[in-house]
């Protein structure tokens, strides 16, 4: 698979971009062992991009959120639970992270989850409205709880 990179001021300008969902279709949160992946588009429609949702097949809290562009070009990644992450310059992130596009590495890098933009990662529910917020998606995909 080609590898597909953009500047980091195209990924700066792609996160900050408002995102709106495509139409009203009622996704249901995945199970476990499932995803969604949820098309949204920028408000401009110029911009396609994804909300995708993960869970774990055994441990309940572990879910992922992500937000693509192109397809392919992972933004941002928030993991919940997991293994520590080591980033390039070999330093290792213990705990919930989030990955954010840097030109040359795509999504290798990772950060501890600042309090100051998910007030509560317990709850998956706030935490999803959080990442949506950080990801700029202002008209939010109509989300409903799934059948576990």
């Amino acid at each position: 698979m080609a590898v597909i990179e953009i500047s980091q001021d195209e990924a700066n300008t792609l996160i900050q971009m408002p995102k709106v969902r495509i139409n009203d279709e009622i996704w249901h949160f995945p199970g476990r062992g499932r995803s969604i992946n949820i098309p949204l588009l920028s408000e401009d429609k110029r911009n396609n991009f994804l909300l995708d949702i993960w869970r774990g097949r055994l441990e309940l809290n572990k879910i992922t959120y992500q937000n693509r562009v192109h397809q392919m070009i992972i933004l941002v990644r928030l993991d919940l639970t997991g293994k520590p992450h080591k980033n390039p310059d070999e330093e290792i992130i213990i705990g919930p992270h989030i990955h954010i596009y840097q030109e040359g590495y795509a999504d290798k890098w990772a950060y501890p989850v600042s309090p100051d933009s998910f007030s509560d990662l317990t709850d998956q529910w706030q935490t999803l409205k959080d990442f949506m917020t950080y990801c700029n998606i202002v008209q939010e995909p109509n989300i409903i709880a799934g059948i576990e």
